[in-house]
């Protein structure tokens, strides 16, 4: 008997089945109604209609009370930051993204992977009246976004190779990178920089400079990233801000434990 089926006696058939509603709302981020979910799932509506009940009595989902779709809230997001590296992530790399957020006036993001997909989990906003949001929650493409690159850049062979298995390169303008040959070429060009560039690659007009968080393994955990209109962040001062961004994303890095174990990548 595999080990499979020795387990699945002890499954919880609702359980199951709220795993699957979260699944499936994660990659519908518009929402859905519990006859789409029913219908979607093949699971009987009165049974949609129980756990939707209690996870939004839990707050892990909202309802809009007119349409009455459901929605993921952001109690999954929030209860993984406890479970992200070396005890508080975000607790860490605050400070450091205020410091860039003061030096440059622009938002600070702090970014995860999700997946094959880039996942925002904290920003510090940027001080100009005319700035870019990245809320808590929002994903973000890895071929368009530089955070997406800076951690991608520093994975390893056999990481990187699984999620380019599931990379879809949807062209957004010209500068947008379309195929894995010429992504493979940028992943090394981060190396050798130490910080990646989204040039307005998926949003005209946005610029945005991010570097890669360790931990004391070397691996890539996060990247911090400065946004901003690209007459804000112009091309000429790529460098001088990616060299900036870099040096608080390494101090971040070192409050994880990154040098403690020998590392190759300075």
């Amino acid at each position: 008997m595999s080990s499979e089926a020795g387990t699945s006696k002890y499954h919880v058939p609702n359980l199951e089945r709220a795993l699957k509603i979260i699944e499936l709302l994660a990659h519908n981020s518009g929402g859905m109604t519990s006859s789409e979910i029913s219908t979607m799932l093949n699971i009987p509506r009165n049974s949609i209609f129980r756990i939707t009940a209690t996870l939004h009595d839990n707050g892990y989902l909202l309802r809009d009370d007119e349409t009455k779709v459901f929605q993921l809230s952001q109690k999954l997001l929030f209860l993984g930051y406890h479970a992200l590296t070396e005890e508080s992530l975000v607790e860490k790399a605050l400070d450091q993204m205020r410091h860039l957020r003061d030096k440059f006036g622009e938002t600070v993001p702090l970014g995860v992977l999700h997946g094959h997909e880039g996942l925002v989990i904290e920003e510090v906003p940027g001080i100009h009246s005319f700035r870019f949001v990245l809320e808590p929650g929002r994903k973000f493409h890895l071929h368009t976004a530089a955070p997406g690159k800076a951690i991608m850049a520093y994975l390893s062979d056999a990481e990187r190779e699984m999620i380019f298995a599931k990379m879809r390169f949807k062209i957004y303008n010209s500068r947008t990178i379309a195929n894995l040959k010429d992504y493979q070429k940028i992943l090394q060009k981060v190396c050798r920089d130490g910080f990646a560039i989204d040039f307005a690659e998926e949003i005209e007009g946005m610029h945005c400079i991010a570097a890669p968080v360790f931990n004391r393994h070397a691996h890539p955990v996060a990247a911090i990233w400065i946004t901003g209109p690209s007459f804000r962040i112009p091309e000429s001062q790529f460098t001088e801000i990616g060299k900036e961004v870099r040096k608080h994303a390494n101090s971040i890095s070192k409050r994880l434990g990154y040098g403690l174990i020998e590392n190759k990548r300075n």
